[in-house]
């Protein structure tokens, strides 16, 4: 069954002065999917959110939230959305305790809905222990926590995270990533950004890939490996007893051949090639060399090599 679509980006593009910033981006997020909005820094992904947030409203193109069109439900739509920004700032003077209650006014939560929205929080992320401490005395970790926690005080719908594990310690990250899981598993549909593809690998099924404004590949991790067409790598390691095959550079399939060692080959093939043709006949080569296969291998490619393909290699 398919599930229902969320959040709808159609046609939308953005530009300050002579900088386009976003360049007729199109795609769709659906219902508790965790996307992984990914590209190097200046690539359009923080203007992206601020759209999808309500706080550019001077655009082309069209966003929907369950299909309805954001510019004219601008508050209905935005109460459904809960915000992490990139950098946040709060006054320092004030606990924990004292930034929640704040925020819940603001959301217009009631005292006793506010106080167990508050307690759910502070388990949620693991703040309880600071429930009372000043923010100025907050670690980098508990301090993304607290911009987490606000952005989930009014229960959204929808969770929008602009680089949220920028400048965590391992531990940290490891907690960030396991509440954002948890919060996917109860049914809210989560978009984060990261310039690190690392981040977005290990908690999201969904990945767009944006550079220079413009939306290069989206699909799931599986899919955007499935598709990727520069050319396929064969491994291929041979018994120590027995020669490499030296014939396999002529076939017109090969685009080249990498030797890592005298009992390794690893071969680059063309991206216009049929596979399985290819594969066979690289094989029945090889055995018409007497060679003591060990080791036959087609090499996947990685996330990274897809991300580097669209970024160009623009990885901050």
């Amino acid at each position: 069954m398919e599930k229902e679509i969320c959040i709808e980006f159609r046609n939308v593009s953005k530009s300050y002065k002579e900088l386009l910033a976003l360049d007729n981006i199109s795609f769709s997020i659906q219902k508790g999917d965790i996307f992984g909005y990914i590209g190097p820094n200046g690539a359009g992904k923080t203007t992206t959110i601020k759209i999808l947030v309500g706080l550019i409203k001077n655009y082309q193109g069209k966003v929907y939230i369950y299909g309805k069109d954001i510019a004219k439900n601008n508050q209905d739509m935005h109460k459904l959305i809960g915000y992490h920004p990139q950098e946040a700032n709060f006054q320092e003077w004030r606990t924990v305790d004292h930034a929640f209650k704040t925020f819940g006014r603001l959301s217009e939560l009631d005292s006793k809905r506010l106080e167990s929205r508050i307690q759910d929080i502070l388990k949620l992320t693991n703040l309880s222990d600071v429930r009372y401490k000043k923010i100025a005395y907050l670690s980098g970790g508990m301090f993304q926590k607290l911009r987490l926690g606000q952005a989930l005080l009014h229960e959204p719908e929808i969770l929008v995270l602009d680089e949220p594990l920028s400048g965590l310690d391992p531990s940290s990250r490891f907690q960030f990533k396991e509440i954002i899981k948890k919060l996917a598993k109860s049914g809210i549909t989560i978009l984060f950004s990261s310039h690190i593809l690392s981040d977005v690998q290990d908690i999201a099924n969904q990945i767009g890939i944006l550079n220079k404004g413009k939306i290069m590949k989206i699909g799931s991790p599986e899919e955007l490996q499935s598709s990727f067409h520069i050319g396929n790598i064969i491994e291929i390691i041979v018994a120590k007893n027995t020669p490499l095959c030296e014939d396999l550079a002529e076939l017109s399939e090969v685009e080249f051949i990498k030797k890592p060692d005298e009992f390794k080959q690893v071969i680059h093939l063309k991206s216009d090639i049929n596979l399985d043709l290819s594969i066979s006949k690289i094989l029945n080569r090889v055995m018409e060399c007497n060679c003591k296969i060990r080791h036959f291998n087609l090499v996947k490619p990685s996330l990274e090599d897809v991300y580097l393909k669209y970024v160009g290699g623009e990885t901050n």
